[in-house]
């Protein structure tokens, strides 16, 4: 999955003080779309962020702005460590930073292909979850003051009400249905957005417990009651600003699928053999998915 980046560990501590240097990684966001250096994204299929040396070398050193934009290290933000690398992101995102030999490469490109190395597509993934809530806290929600960012902890304050904002994480669910009896798996294809096979999934309601969001899910997309709700693995999902908790459960009873046709284009049992993978390896749902195909029913327990 997306998070699991070994032989690196993630070091996320919030750190105040934390200053850009020559070597640090720039994650630089703009309009969904990230600066990494084309010829290896296209050719090798690599991603290369800019460090500190190739901005500065495309700006103007003295602070004047040239092509309406200057380099000031007040505009980024410390995001966390992975290995002995510090990953930083362009937080003025309104910014349109241009670097000789970099382009803007959109966010499904990233996420549609198998990049290395690996831990940089996390912190790609991971740097446009705090891009967006940075974009959407700007103001307080409170009393409409302008944000300030808090000195001790990752989160904003409001200087004039007091009002503190924290990073939004969306809690949901990813559904693995299973039929003990046939040794089958619900599948299912969205009618918009993502085009590849995935299984059911929602986010979580006000006052729900997860194994809750869990019954409720398939009931709402697929018209299933289910028992047997087993806890798989979390993942987090920086692109939706999610955390995902993967579930299996067992059919309960009749096993005759009825589909949401809103927000489903397809719905159907799936034995493992006939079990189609996404082209990635970098979801929760991709690796339940796997492991149905692999171990079928006795995977799942």
């Amino acid at each position: 999955m997306i998070q699991d980046i070994q032989p690196y560990f993630l070091d996320n501590h919030f750190k105040p003080d934390a200053r850009v240097s020559n070597d640090s990684q720039i994650i630089i966001i703009h309009d969904k779309s990230f600066l990494i250096e084309k010829n290896a994204a296209e050719n090798e299929g690599r991603i290369v962020f800019p460090k500190w040396d190739d901005l500065a070398e495309s700006i103007d050193k003295d602070g004047i702005e040239k092509d309406d934009y200057s380099l000031d290290d007040a505009d980024f933000a410390y995001i966390f460590s992975i290995g002995d690398e510090d990953f930083f992101l362009a937080v003025a995102s309104e910014k349109n930073y241009e670097i000789p030999g970099f382009i803007y490469t959109q966010l499904n490109f990233i996420r549609g292909k198998e990049l290395s190395p690996k831990h940089y597509v996390f912190a790609a993934f991971t740097a446009y979850h705090l891009n967006t809530w940075y974009s959407t806290s700007v103001y307080c929600g409170k009393c409409g003051t302008k944000n300030i960012n808090d000195s001790k902890e990752r989160a904003r304050r409001c200087p004039h009400c007091g009002n503190v904002t924290y990073p939004r994480i969306n809690p949901a669910v990813i559904i693995g249905i299973t039929d003990k009896e046939n040794n089958k798996i619900v599948l299912t294809k969205y009618n918009r957005g993502y085009a590849n096979f995935a299984l059911v999934a929602g986010f979580t309601e006000i006052g729900e417990t997860m194994e809750g969001n869990v019954a409720r899910e398939v009931m709402e997309e697929v018209g299933l009651k289910v028992k047997n709700i087993r806890y798989y693995k979390s993942q987090p999902w920086g692109i939706a600003s999610d955390i995902l908790l993967g579930y299996f459960c067992d059919v309960d009873g009749d096993n005759t699928i009825c589909m949401d046709n809103e927000e489903l284009k397809l719905a159907k049992w799936f034995s493992p053999e006939e079990i189609e993978l996404q082209p990635t390896p970098y979801s929760l749902t991709n690796e339940m998915m796997s492991l149905f195909k692999d171990k079928g029913y006795e995977g799942t327990i």
